[in-house]
C-alpha cells in the first residue's frame, strides 16, 4: 500500500510523483507569466492576479518541485550506493514525504479559498504580514508543514550516510552523489530552522498581532530579509549540490573513465557547503548595510566560485580522452556544464555591490537565477532521472524520444532566458506585470515567450515517454547501462525490497568497476546469506500529517485580518494539534518489531532475477 509504505524506494517514487505534479503546476504558472509579458500593455493577468501567479510559480518551483525531486533521487539512490537496506529512520522518511505533500496541497488550495499568496516567493515583511490578505496565511502554514518534512528528510539522510555505509566504505570511498547528499543534508539541518523561525514570526504577526516586523510598533522588516536569506542562500546550494552529484555520476559512467580528481571534488563540495552560509547578504546589497558589510560578503561570494570552477574543470577532464556515449542522460549532463557556467558568470557580476545596485531589481537577476536553478538544477535532475530511471522502475525511457526532449528543452531554455539578460540591462524591472510600447522591450519579451513554448513541448514529450515506456518499455538488467561503477548497479533493476541479499564488502572507490576489472561482475559480500529484518508499514505518518494539516487550516481561518481572532478556528487548530500528539503517543507505545524475509525466499527471488 502506497499510503502505508516505509520502503525508501517507494517513497522515492512518491516524491517523484509529487514533484512532477507540482512541477507541472509551476510550469503552467510560468507559461501564464510569459503570455502576459509577451506583448506590451497586455491585460491577460493584471495587478493582484499577476502577483498571485508570480508568487505561486516561484514558491512552487523551489519548495514543491525542485526539493522533492532531489529527495526522490536521494531516496532512490543513496541507500543503494552505500550498501544499506533502507534509510536510518524509515517511519520518519514516510512522515517527511506526507508532510511535504500535504503542505504543498495547503499552499495550492488557496486558489479556491479566497486567493493565492501574492507577496512574492520571498514573502517580504511587513508587506506580507500587514497589507496582504489570507493568501499569505496559506503560504506561511503550507511552507511550515512542507518545511518540517524537508528537515526530517535532511536529518534522516545525514544519519543514514554517517552510520549505515557498507563495510569498507570509508568517507573517501563514497560516490560523489552520496557526498553531495551528505553536505546537502547538513545544509538542510542548519538552514531550514532559520526559515521555520521566520515563518513562526510571520504567523504571530499576521494571526496574533505580534510586532516582529511592524516598524510602527518597534519591529524591523529588514530582520525578515536576514532570516529569509540566511536560509535562502544555502537553499540554492541545497538544490544545486545534488545536481553536481548527478553530473559526477553520469559523466564518468558514459565516458567509461574514473572521475578525474575525486579527492579535490570531495573537498570542493565540502568547501561550497561551508561558504554557503557566508554569502547571504549579496541578496541585500541595496538595503543599506554599508560598504564594509557589502565588501566582505562580495569577497565571500566571489570565493565560492573557486570550488565550483574546480568541479567544471574536473568534469571536462573526465570526458577528455574518454569513450563518451551520448545517451539522453549524458546530453543533459554535458548541456548542464556551459549552461551553469553562464549562470555562474552572471552571479559573479551580481557579487559586485556597485554593479548590483544597477542590476538588482531588473530582469538581469531573473535571467541569472533561472540559469542557476533551471539551467543547473533542472538539467541535473533530468540527467539523473534518465540515468536512474531503469534502476527505479526496471525499464528504460525511450532514448530517441529522450534526445528530442533534450534538444527542445536545451534550445527552449536558452531562447527563453538568454534575452532576459539584455531586457534587464535595458531597464526592464522584475515583478512588474506590464511595460510600455515605446520601451524597446517588446522583441526580447516575445522571443522569451516563444522559448517557453519549446520548454513546454519538451515536458509534454517527457510525459509521453514515461507513459509509453511504462506500458511497453525495454526491460533493464542490474547493470542497466553496462558501464555501472557504483553499488546500485550490482543488484537487480528494480532493486528488491531488501536491496542487498548480502551486505557488500567495499574494497575501493567505484566498487563494481573494481570488481569488473578483477574479472567478476559481483561485489564480494561481507556476510553470509541469512534472514533479513525489515521495518513494518504504517498508516501513522499519513495520519500525523493529516492532523497537522487540520491544525494549519484552523490557524489560517483564525486570522480575521485585524478583527478579533476566530475562537472556533483556534479550537479546530487545537484539535489538530491534539490528534498529532495522540498519534505520536500511539507510535511511541506501539511495540512493533518489524518482520523478517527468510533465507529461502531470498534465494528464490535471486534465481528469478537471474
Amino acid at each position: 500500500m502506497w499510503l502505508t509504505t516505509v520502503d525508501h524506494k517507494k517513497i522515492g517514487i512518491l516524491y517523484l510523483c509529487g514533484a512532477g505534479l507540482f512541477f507541472l503546476i509551476g510550469g503552467i504558472e510560468a507559461i501564464l507569466i510569459r503570455i502576459q509579458l509577451s506583448v506590451p500593455q497586455n491585460d491577460f493577468l493584471v495587478g493582484s492576479t499577476y502577483n498571485q501567479v508570480m508568487t505561486m510559480h516561484g514558491t512552487t518551483m523551489i519548495f514543491l518541485a525542485a526539493m522533492p525531486a532531489i529527495f526522490a533521487l536521494l531516496n532512490a539512490v543513496v541507500p543503494l550506493q552505500i550498501g544499506a537496506r533502507d534509510v536510518a529512520f524509515p517511519f520518519l522518511n514516510a512522515l517527511g514525504f506526507w508532510l511535504f505533500f500535504l503542505g504543498g496541497l495547503i499552499l495550492n488550495v488557496s486558489w479556491f479559498l479566497g486567493g493565492a499568496p501574492d507577496g512574492g516567493w520571498t514573502a517580504y515583511a511587513p508587506l506580507s504580514t500587514e497589507f496582504l490578505g489570507s493568501g499569505m496565511d496559506f503560504y506561511i502554514l503550507g511552507l511550515q508543514v512542507a518545511g518540517a518534512g524537508t528537515l526530517m528528510g535532511g536529518i534522516n539522510f545525514l544519519v543514514t550516510i554517517i552510520n549505515m555505509r557498507a563495510p569498507g566504505m570509508t568517507f573517501m570511498r563514497m560516490p560523489l552523489f552520496t557526498w553531495t547528499a551528505l553536505i546537502t543534508s547538513a545544509l538542510i539541518l542548519f538552514a531550514f530552522p532559520a526559515l521555520t523561525v521566520g515563518l513562526f514570526f510571520e504567523l504571530f504577526d499576521k494571526v496574533f498581532g505580534a510586532n516582529f516586523f511592524n516598524s510602527v510598533n518597534g519591529g524591523n522588516g529588514v530582520i525578515w530579509e536576514h532570516i529569509f536569506w540566511i536560509f535562502g542562500h544555502p537553499e540554492v546550494y541545497i538544490l544545486i549540490l545534488p545536481a553536481f552529484g548527478v553530473i559526477s555520476e553520469v559523466v564518468p559512467t558514459f565516458a567509461k573513465k574514473r572521475l578525474f580528481g575525486y579527492t579535490s571534488m570531495v573537498f570542493a563540495t565540502v568547501l561550497i557547503g561551508f561558504l554557503a552560509f557566508m554569502v547571504w547578504v549579496h541578496h541585500m546589497f541595496t538595503v543599506g548595510l554599508g560598504p564594509m558589510a557589502n565588501s566582505l560578503f562580495a569577497i565571500a561570494t566571489m570565493a565560492i566560485a573557486i570550488p565550483t570552477g574546480m568541479k567544471i574543470f574536473n568534469w571536462m577532464f573526465t570526458m577528455w580522452g574518454g569513450q563518451v556515449h551520448y545517451t539522453t542522460a549524458n546530453l543533459f549532463a554535458v548541456g548542464f556544464i556551459p549552461t551553469f557556467v553562464l549562470g555562474g558568470v552572471t552571479g559573479v557580476m551580481l557579487a559586485v555591490p556597485a554593479a548590483d545596485f544597477q542590476y538588482h531589481d531588473s530582469y538581469f537577476v531573473v535571467a541569472h537565477f533561472h540559469y542557476v536553478i533551471v539551467g543547473g538544477v533542472v538539467f541535473g535532475l533530468l540527467a539523473g532521472l534518465f540515468y536512474w530511471w531503469p534502476k527505479m522502475f526496471g525499464k528504460f525511457l525511450n532514448e530517441k524520444l529522450g534526445k528530442v526532449t533534450f534538444w527542445f528543452f536545451f534550445f527552449g531554455f536558452h531562447v527563453t532566458f538568454f534575452p532576459q539578460h539584455f531586457l534587464g540591462l535595458m531597464g526592464m524591472p522584475r515583478r512588474y506585470f506590464t511595460y510600455l510600447k515605446g520601451d524597446g522591450l517588446a522583441t526580447g519579451n516575445m522571443i522569451s515567450s516563444l522559448g517557453a513554448i519549446g520548454m513546454a513541448i519538451a515536458i509534454i514529450l517527457l510525459l509521453i515517454n514515461i507513459v509509453m515506456t511504462t506500458a511497453n518499455g525495454k526491460k533493464a538488467k542490474g547493470d542497466a547501462w553496462g558501464f555501472g561503477r557504483t553499488l546500485e548497479w550490482s543488484i537487480p533493476s528494480p532493486a528488491p525490497e531488501y536491496n542487498f541479499a548480502q551486505t557488500p564488502l567495499v574494497k575501493g572507490i567505484d566498487p563494481l568497476w573494481k570488481a569488473k576489472m578483477e574479472g567478476s561482475h559481483k561485489v564480494t559480500p561481507a556476510e553470509p546469506l541469512g534472514d533479513i529484518h525489515m521495518p513494518s508499514s504504517s498508516i501513522l505518518p499519513f495520519l500525523m500529517s493529516l492532523a497537522l494539516t487540520v491544525a494549519s487550516f484552523g490557524f489560517i481561518y483564525a486570522d480575521q485580518s485585524g478583527t478579533a481572532l476566530n475562537a472556533g478556528s483556534l479550537i479546530f487548530a487545537g484539535i489538530g494539534v491534539a490528534l498529532l500528539f495522540l498519534m505520536m503517543l500511539i507510535h511511541s507505545l506501539k511495540d512493533d518489531h518489524g518482520y523478517h524475509i527468510h533465507k529461502h525466499e531470498i534465494i528464490e527471488a535471486e534465481r528469478e532475477a537471474e
